[in-house]
């Protein structure tokens, strides 16, 4: 049974619906209104093999930081619903992503506990209509709402479209280890017994 989750959170900022099957084939529709965020987005349900499904209406005549950040916490609370008690879950993944002079490394812990690390620095304001400034805040919300540990380490690298399309296959790459299953995880892992 795929474990999927569908959110919708509506502001007078941005209108946001969103459907995330973390058990995929890696298929995505995805149209937010920023050209190279929607392209983050289908690396990231590309390469970790999610079905991502989403629409965003935002104050784009502002700028594009409501957008992306309410999208993190959407998404972030469609991957916390989606996975559910986590029960046989690995709870851990990690990823070193090269993409050509860019090295990324990701790594996760699905613990319940939000905390953030970021290392990281663009070159340059905008890649294409999206905020370079806005790729940590992104994760920022993700790793809040869903309850997860992320750190994201640019570990050498010089072209920001790289830099940011690495940051976000390396999280999927990640994530789809942490979220995968370990037959032999027959509860949480963890030796409290919850997560």
């Amino acid at each position: 049974m795929s474990r999927e989750a569908s959110v919708e959170r509506n502001t007078k900022e941005t209108q946001i619906k969103l459907k995330l099957n973390v058990d995929g084939v890696g298929e995505s529709d995805i149209i937010t209104g920023v050209g190279f965020f929607d392209h983050m987005l289908e690396g990231f349900t590309r390469h970790g093999l999610f079905d991502l499904y989403v629409r965003v209406t935002g104050d784009l005549h502002v700028d594009d930081h409501h957008t992306i950040e309410d999208t993190g916490i959407v998404l972030g609370t469609a991957i916390k619903e989606a996975i559910g008690d986590k029960k046989g879950i690995r709870r851990y993944g990690s990823c070193i992503l090269p993409m050509d002079e860019t090295l990324v490394l990701c790594a996760i812990d699905l613990s319940g506990r939000p905390y953030f690390v970021f290392d990281g620095e663009f070159q340059g304001n905008k890649m294409g209509t999206m905020s370079t400034e806005m790729v940590k805040e992104f994760f920022y919300a993700i790793s809040y709402t869903a309850g997860m540990n992320l750190h994201l380490r640019v570990l050498s690298g010089g072209n920001d479209h790289h830099i940011a399309e690495g940051m976000f296959k390396s999280f999927a790459k990640a994530l789809d280890q942490a979220t995968s299953f370990d037959p032999r995880i027959k509860d949480v892992l963890s030796t409290k017994g919850t997560l």
